[in-house]
């Protein structure tokens, strides 16, 4: 398979992932603000924080409002992460590599930004409900993948575009959980009570987690419990644990290295991740610190994926 054609495939995968990510990421904001209890005001600065793009932010909106936030992460055409962005992106990226797609996840990648498009032109006139329109993120997101996965042969192309949508799931679900941290830095002394426990539960809600983590731990929601069930859990979807062991797998099905070894210098760093990962207690990670386990887990995730890039997108110059 040419470089071009899996590079195109792999973030036709990623970006889709990235906006569906964003929505969900937006969502726990507005699925607080319906649970507040009256007289706790809603945080925003939060989500740009773990975005790592506050300095873009300031520059261009300064304060950190719903009103700024959401246009921010969510339409506004200059920020290479809103939605808007990633599905323009995207759908180019579909465009480039058009003859190898099959015409069904050409024609959804197209309806979703002609979506998101049309959205964005209605939102400075206040036509959106972004409730709906986050919810419409993620369905047209998750039909894309469908859509993918019963039209298009698993072969190569198949499993490049698995590790784009798995390595871009694990770092904004760590990113989601990472929110939590930020909206406790001025209230700390909020940690247990009623409204510790309803942002927990908005974000999982957040991860479509809520219904999956009751029927894990019986309905008793921790700290402990949330941060295990989506770091380390290997059969939820969206738990970081099973994104890497789907992106690991597909890896291997590319280049037929066995599981277990490596032959190039992406399944090193990927392997040894998982190996942590594997034998890791949530305590090890509540000991240590969440924010700043979550902030060494983006850093080897950002490492693997400049290896993917080196390894097997990067042109090379021919002795």
């Amino acid at each position: 398979m040419l470089s071009r054609v899996a590079d195109s495939i792999y973030w036709l995968n990623r970006y889709v992932e990235r906006a569906e990510n964003v929505a969900r990421f937006v969502d726990v904001n507005l699925k607080l603000s319906l649970d507040l209890p009256s007289g706790v005001s809603q945080q925003w600065e939060p989500l740009i924080m773990t975005t790592g793009d506050s300095e873009s932010f300031q520059v261009c909106y300064g304060e950190a409002s719903a009103e700024n936030v959401i246009h921010f992460l969510t339409f506004d055409p200059n920020y290479s992460n809103s939605i808007l962005s990633c599905l323009k992106a995207a759908r180019e990226n579909a465009r480039s590599i058009r003859e190898t797609l099959s015409t069904e996840v050409w024609e959804q990648i197209n309806t979703f930004y002609l979506m998101v498009k049309e959205a964005a032109e209605n939102y400075s006139a206040g036509g959106v409900d972004l409730d709906h329109f986050f919810n419409e993120v993620k369905m047209a997101s998750h039909l894309f993948y469908g859509v993918t996965d019963a039209t298009m042969t698993h072969s190569e192309g198949w499993h490049f575009g698995q590790i784009g949508r798995f390595l871009e799931r694990a770092d904004k679900t760590s990113r989601i959980l990472d929110v939590k941290y930020y909206i406790l830095l001025p209230s700390v002394q909020d940690v247990g009570t009623t409204l510790d426990r309803i942002q927990w539960i908005a974000l999982l809600k957040s991860a479509s987690a809520y219904e999956m983590y009751q029927r894990w731990r019986n309905n008793r929601i921790s700290p402990t419990g949330v941060v295990e069930f989506l770091l380390l859990d290997r059969h939820f979807p969206r738990a970081v644990l099973f994104c890497l062991l789907q992106a690991q797998k597909s890896l291997h099905e590319i280049t037929g290295t066995p599981t277990g070894t490596w032959s190039n210098p992406v399944e090193r760093p990927l392997g040894r991740l998982l190996a942590e990962l594997s034998y890791l207690a949530v305590d090890d990670v509540m000991d240590r610190g969440l924010h700043e386990f979550i902030d060494g887990l983006q850093l080897e995730l950002n490492a693997i994926g400049q290896q993917m890039n080196d390894r097997f997108f990067a042109l090379r110059s021919v002795a």
